[in-house]
């Protein structure tokens, strides 16, 4: 093996390592529940597009205000990602993987809703490293009561 074969392979375990470790800690940040502007910024591109069950978002503002609003329904919540696929070309990258999330609600009931899906990430290398420009996570199941969504969150934003 060259040294540039060498070095191709280490920067793409490297990327996949990172792309790893962001993912992860995305997740876990949902579960901290800490979220303003250095979260948003440092998981996601400004024009990120997020489809989710209570509806998609364009822009890392909008993700950011809809992120606080829906997990303000919740006490607690643990997010467990799991079998990640990664494809990595150039300074883009795809990871396709499954998800539970665990919510105990926060209406005084302590009801808990899970629910459990597929997650597709797009992600582009920025000048602070890896970021989310795009991300998708359709839920196959659930078990409990979903929580009651106020309109604002209800009706899905463009």
């Amino acid at each position: 093996m060259d040294t540039e074969e060498m070095q191709r392979q280490l920067r793409m375990l490297t990327d996949r390592a990172d792309i790893t470790d962001l993912m992860d800690r995305y997740l876990r940040s949902l579960d901290d529940g800490v979220f303003d502007e250095d979260w948003a910024r440092a998981f996601h591109t400004e024009d990120v597009t997020a489809e989710m069950p209570i509806g998609t978002v364009h822009g890392r503002d909008a993700l950011l205000d809809r992120i606080r609003r829906g997990m303000a329904l919740f006490d607690r919540t643990v997010h467990l990602g799991a079998d990640p696929v990664i494809e990595i070309d150039g300074d883009r990258a795809a990871v396709r993987g499954a998800q539970v999330s665990t919510h105990v609600l926060a209406d005084g009931s302590d009801g808990v809703f899970v629910s459990a899906g597929h997650t597709e990430t797009e992600l582009v290398r920025t000048a602070d490293g890896w970021r989310i420009s795009a991300s998708a996570l359709r839920v196959v199941w659930t078990q409990g009561r979903p929580p009651r969504l106020p309109d604002p969150i209800a009706a899905p934003m463009s």
